[in-house]
């Protein structure tokens, strides 16, 4: 039995994460921009201050990298 559009949903909801409080930015840059993003988002929200992070970086098959940035939405 094939799979229905109904199982495939129930799938990907599964695999979501649940809020945790964290707002995340994904980017796909050439990999000297995504350091200079990187670098810069880290200096606009200091991890001291709002637990920021690089949470995922890969290489793509033409050389970009995607990466996501963790940040609390403030330091309060």
């Amino acid at each position: 039995m094939g799979l229905r559009p109904r199982d495939i949903a129930s799938r990907m909801a599964a695999r979501r994460r649940k809020p945790d409080g964290y707002v995340r930015d994904t980017f796909t840059l050439p990999r000297e921009a995504a350091r200079a993003k990187a670098r810069d988002y880290l200096t606009r929200y200091p991890k001291a201050g709002y637990m920021s992070a690089v949470e995922s970086w890969r290489e793509l098959p033409d050389g970009a990298i995607e990466f996501t940035m963790r940040r609390l939405p403030s330091a309060d």
